[in-house]
């Protein structure tokens, strides 16, 4: 292997460690307000939103809305499975099967 890649390696590895660690080493001994935390827990909702709406919402290329596409179709009762049950072996299990039946289907 040659010295540039391992110094890329490492130089990527760096700048991904950096931006996690640093808010953790300053912020760690302090409590932070009520509202900051309440924010904090909505960012893995948002992320998690901003990945899966366009691909659920949209196809082709340019993208174009279509609303009654499979996967969305598959990921509307996944959804409603996991708010209820809370477990998420069984909303993947349910959620691959949902996608392979629809591929039969339709």
């Amino acid at each position: 292997m040659k010295s540039e890649y391992i110094i890329l390696i490492i130089g990527m590895g760096i700048v991904t460690f950096l931006p996690r660690w640093i808010p953790l080493f300053f912020l760690s001994k302090r409590n932070l307000p009520d509202i900051v935390i309440e924010w904090l827990d909505l960012i893995p909702a948002a992320i998690l939103s901003a990945l899966l709406l366009p691909e659920l919402l949209t196809t082709g290329d340019p993208r174009q809305l279509t609303l009654f596409q499979p996967k969305l179709l598959v990921a509307v009762p996944t959804f409603i499975f996991a708010l209820k049950t809370k477990s998420l072996g069984g909303t993947v299990v349910l959620g691959m099967f949902l996608f392979w039946l629809a591929g039969r289907i339709m």
